[in-house]
């Protein structure tokens, strides 16, 4: 579909403004409406749900909405870029609820449209498109975490069917999760040269699954186990031993959007209240209606201005790697700054409570106050998951930088 000029544009936006006001559930405008959180998420569980969120989901998958920009003939919209931004932006002027998040559309949808045969194509982005398949990332094991491509999960080749044993960790909601694209060793007699992408049905026989409790509470991360899990040949991506290169493009994908959480209790993990309107609230103003706590209101104001510009170059970066078929390199240094900002502005939160961003449970603490405390605690992981900060500083001196490697 061709871009647009001025009049064109215009019909578009209305086009999807009169569509978003009619497909919208209205359950989903009644803030006392309950709706699984995990709903939103999609994938087999709710496969013959009708939570309004999954209602709200399959209208958006219809027109290929969940995935604005793939190609229509996988069932995703088809949209420009200018299209796109159109759609975004009514759907934020709404204040609607996000159709579906999900790994397939931020981390695996891409490589497939980069990478896989034209079978899996069809097989599985539909199935991304539509939500009926929740995926989890089988990247990290216990002995190869930053350095990655140690990785020691074995793929055998027996014939008829890929045989995989080993162990995986910190993979996120794999207790929940339908498939896994995962890392595997298909070559012992190589490190990077030896390892695999591949797709891997949860539901197969010797897959399981123990979820990791972290210091806030939550266990969003597991400890995955594959003892001779038998895996079809065709669910291989890319050649044998070419993983590494499909591995370090999605470890792109999934910095850039990572980074798009974080923030306003996005990937944070954090409370999703305004910074200085909690701070108003909690240290008062003086009589010049300003916070009375003058180092805390410039360190507020810093921390809220630096996210401003975070996202503003965030939006330079994703709209420099649509014009140039992909992210770069420069997404390590968008996640390492979205991680440092957020750990301070889950810091700031908990100064700003007081004595009441000490709480854990109890009456005497609100629900968003302990969110804010337990947020603080999650944030410590923002710096590790998707790639350690110290890994993205490297990646940024010697991919972006060309610094040489230190003698």
């Amino acid at each position: 579909m061709a871009d647009f000029g001025g009049s064109e544009i215009d019909a578009f936006r209305a086009d999807v403004r009169d569509w978003l006001a009619e497909a919208y559930p209205d359950a989903l405008r009644d803030p006392k409406t309950k709706s699984d959180p995990e709903a939103i998420w999609g994938g087999r569980a709710f496969a013959d749900s009708e939570d309004p969120q999954i209602v709200w989901m399959r209208r958006a998958a219809e027109r290929g909405w969940t995935a604005p920009t793939w190609p229509a003939v996988y069932g995703g919209g088809g949209l420009t870029k200018e299209q796109a931004r159109v759609l975004d932006r009514e759907l934020a002027a709404g204040h609607y609820r996000p159709p579906l998040t999900s790994f397939g559309l931020w981390m695996l949808g891409p490589v497939l449209l980069e990478y896989a045969t034209e079978a899996q194509k069809r097989e599985h982005l539909p199935r991304i498109i539509k939500g009926e398949i929740r995926w989890c990332q089988g990247y990290s094991e216990p002995g190869a975490g930053s350095d990655l491509a140690a990785l020691q999960t074995r793929c055998e080749d027996k014939g008829d069917h890929w045989l995989i044993n080993g162990q995986k960790i910190w993979t996120s909601y794999a207790n929940k999760a339908d498939w896994c694209f995962c890392l595997v060793r298909t070559d012992t007699s190589k490190k990077h040269e030896g390892i695999s992408f591949i797709l891997i049905d949860m539901a197969s026989e010797g897959v399981e699954t123990r979820p990791i409790k972290l210091i806030s509470g939550e266990s969003p991360f597991c400890e995955t186990f594959f003892t001779d899990v038998k895996v079809p040949k065709d669910n291989l991506v890319g050649r044998v031993n070419g993983g590494w290169e499909i591995a370090k493009r999605l470890l792109q994908y999934e910095r850039q959007n990572i980074s798009g959480g974080f923030g306003a209790g996005g990937a944070a993990g954090g409370s999703s209240a305004d910074l200085g309107e909690q701070a108003k609230a909690y240290v008062g103003l003086g009589a010049d209606g300003t916070l009375v706590d003058k180092d805390l209101r410039a360190r507020i104001t810093q921390n809220k201005m630096d996210f401003r510009a975070f996202y503003l170059t965030l939006a330079r970066v994703a709209a420099e790697s649509s014009a140039s078929n992909g992210p770069s390199a420069a997404t390590s240094i968008i996640k390492y700054a979205a991680a440092a900002l957020a750990q301070q502005r889950g810091e700031l939160m908990v100064e700003a409570l007081g004595h009441q961003g000490l709480g854990w449970e109890g009456e005497a603490f609100t629900p968003s106050e302990i969110l804010a405390t337990r947020g603080w605690l999650r944030s410590k992981g923002n710096s590790i998951e998707g790639g350690t900060s110290e890994v993205n500083l490297n990646v940024v001196a010697k991919r972006v930088l060309n610094l040489p490697d230190p003698k």
